[in-house]
């Protein structure tokens, strides 16, 4: 008799973040960011679908590299101290878990708005959707 696959792997938030940390010029210095806790983080993890765990850490690099000019230019516009920061919707922006929300924006945004519902504001979902501008809107 032929066993399926095992449980899917675990994704360690802790080496997530790490990974995430490994892209300075994609994030704010680091005594400009906000929200320490991991909550923005753990939710964003719970919409990587049990196939994609194995591997995400990679996937989360390549997204970064294939959308630097992107990511720089969201920091730029939106990073703490600037003016659309100064409502405190976009405070996410310039945290390492960005990164993370923005891949699953991409890859699973109906999975990432059911996960981000149930425990978090939409509204921030909401302002970082319309920052990044993905073809998709979910929430109009």
């Amino acid at each position: 008799m032929e066993e399926g696959p095992g449980p899917a792997p675990a994704l360690d938030a802790k080496d997530v973040l790490a990974a995430a940390e490994r892209f300075p010029r994609a994030l704010a210095a680091p005594e400009t960011r906000r929200w320490p806790d991991g909550e923005f983080l753990d939710v964003a993890l719970r919409a990587v679908r049990a196939e994609e765990r194995q591997g995400y850490i990679e996937r989360l690099e390549a997204f970064v590299e294939q959308r630097r000019a992107r990511l720089e230019e969201i920091l730029r516009t939106h990073e703490p101290g600037s003016r659309p920061a100064s409502h405190s919707r976009y405070a996410l922006i310039g945290q390492p878990e960005i990164l993370v929300i923005l891949e699953r924006m991409e890859a699973a945004p109906f999975l990432l708005r059911s996960e981000w519902q149930k425990e978090l504001e939409i509204v921030f979902l909401d302002d970082l959707e319309f920052a990044w501008g993905p073809r998709i809107r979910l929430s109009r």
